[in-house]
């Protein structure tokens, strides 16, 4: 009797320590034990459970339909086998909340083999479930902006065009391409332009059908599935619904960003039949949309191929053009109306291009703004500029300024006054014998930095010039807070 009493005690204090429920029913399924696991978990106390149907006590459910599932004890003593719960289970609690579980039930044998009951144990997995759903949440979507990544997008294409081809009907792809996004990284930094993205992303969002899916693919490319359009004017609507809502400030981290995006888009069964024809062409398509002047949006044409591979080339002769010596300045004069003398030249680069001949900036500035080349090619037409200069003071000719074009990825870079210190120290020219100039669009990228950048310019005695001034959204007032000394109308 001793040693039963200890064995018994032995099983029940392991039975009340361990962290899963156990739950035990007579061969009718009748409750007849509960752990202080289970007591906690199910909400029965151990006397008010104990005869009651095992139903009665635990209500096992599927998470997705929560309807009953069958009973694992019934099953585990009619087949007098260890059974489990099918995947995806929740408990009911007495209290009516939910928590996820997984079991193992199996019999009790007397003596003779013969089933007396079953045994059941119940673990709360909820904290694993969780993990595991954010875990295949985080595999399918982009972790900034919570969008459906490029792997889901291309998954749902499938499907779309599955259906399409079914039903004869027509779908929409629109690739999205922020315009000059690098530029709002450069001057605020990446926590700014993750805001942006966000913001940009709720906006895409806004402007389709909740049957409609929006991508990030990454950077600052969106892709936009138009499940189903009658025709493709209906995707040109969409575009420029797009256009209009990225068009309107985005207020981010106190600051209001303006942005401009290019769409190109393609449809099903006219710009091809598979999906990956469709994603590449409405790749080319809104290269076609930036090559027309951004901002706006270009059906996919079967000659664009064409322009993309000229600009795959002509970035690809950007990583050489500066060691090969391939850039040219020439230089525009500036001339006083009323006395007709030159006061002044202008840089303006050209690019030696080995097959092209001269390639005018428009064509590879752009280019090198986005692929980060503009840095460097800003540096080489600065000193190539001073050294020019220098060289006609030497030969005798009369003193004038010359004037260099900057971009606003240049200003943006770090320690951009003093390297321009630094070259006119190097070619024993004076501040004031430079002007930088940059376009108008700048002022809208307002920010602290750029403010100080242009005031140590100012201190160090070198101009500044506004360019094309007229073209964009800058207003009297925003010139009143920079020190620019000459404003260039455009034409």
């Amino acid at each position: 009797m001793e040693a039963l009493f200890e064995e018994k005690e032995r099983a029940q204090v392991t039975l009340n320590s361990i962290g899963d429920a156990v739950i035990c029913t007579d061969v009718c399924g009748c409750v007849t034990y509960l752990n202080a696991f289970a007591e906690s978990m199910t909400g029965w106390a151990l006397g008010e459970a104990v005869g009651r149907p095992f139903e009665d006590v635990l209500l096992i459910a599927d998470a997705a339909t929560h309807e009953r599932v069958p009973n694992p004890i019934t099953l585990a003593i009619l087949e007098n086998r260890t059974v489990g719960l099918t995947s995806n289970c929740v408990l009911i609690r007495r209290n009516g909340t939910e928590v996820a579980v997984e079991d193992s039930v199996a019999p009790i044998h007397d003596r003779r083999g013969h089933v007396i009951g079953a045994v059941m144990v119940l673990r709360d997995v909820s904290i694993a479930r969780a993990l595991s759903l954010k875990l295949v949440h985080l595999a399918q979507h982009d972790s900034l902006t919570d969008l459906p990544n490029r792997g889901v997008l291309e998954d749902r294409l499938a499907q779309a065009l599955a259906l399409a081809r079914r039903h004869q009907q027509r779908l929409a792809l629109l690739f999205v391409d922020l315009d000059h996004f690098k530029n709002i990284n450069d001057f605020f930094g990446h926590a700014v332009g993750d805001g942006l993205l966000r913001s940009v992303a709720e906006r895409l969002l806004a402007c389709v059908r909740s049957s409609d899916t929006v991508s990030r693919l990454g950077g600052d490319e969106f892709l936009i599935l138009l499940s189903e359009v009658a025709c493709p004017a209906d995707a040109a609507i969409i575009a420029e619904k797009i256009l209009l809502a990225l068009s309107l400030p985005h207020r981010v981290d106190r600051r209001d960003l303006n942005l401009s995006a290019s769409v190109g888009i393609v449809t099903y069964p006219d710009d091809g039949m598979e999906a990956q024809t469709l994603l590449k062409h409405a790749d080319l398509a809104m290269y076609g949309a930036k090559d027309t002047g951004r901002n706006t949006y270009r059906f996919f044409e079967p000659d664009m191929g064409g322009n993309t591979t000229d600009r795959q080339v002509l970035e690809s002769g950007l990583h050489h053009a500066i060691e090969r010596n391939e850039f040219v300045l020439h230089y525009q004069p500036i001339v006083g109306l009323e006395s007709g003398e030159l006061t002044g030249v202008e840089a303006l680069i050209r690019w030696r291009h080995p097959q092209r001949g001269l390639v005018l900036p428009a064509q590879f500035v752009p280019i090198a703004e986005e692929s980060g080349f503009i840095v460097a090619i800003g540096r080489w037409v600065l000193r190539e500029a001073c050294r020019q200069l220098q060289v006609w003071r030497a030969a005798g000719l009369p003193r004038v300024r010359v004037a260099v074009n900057i971009s606003t990825v240049e200003l943006r870079d770090k320690g951009f006054a003093e390297s321009v210190g630094g070259i006119l120290e190097e070619h024993g020219l004076a501040p004031q014998d430079l002007e930088l100039e940059l376009t108008e669009s700048f002022l809208m990228h307002d920010s602290d930095s750029t403010a100080a950048v242009l005031r140590s310019l100012n201190e160090l005695g070198v101009r500044v010039a506004l360019d094309d001034f007229g073209t964009g959204y800058s207003s009297l007032s925003h010139l009143k807070r920079f020190p620019i000394d000459t404003l260039k109308i455009d034409q």
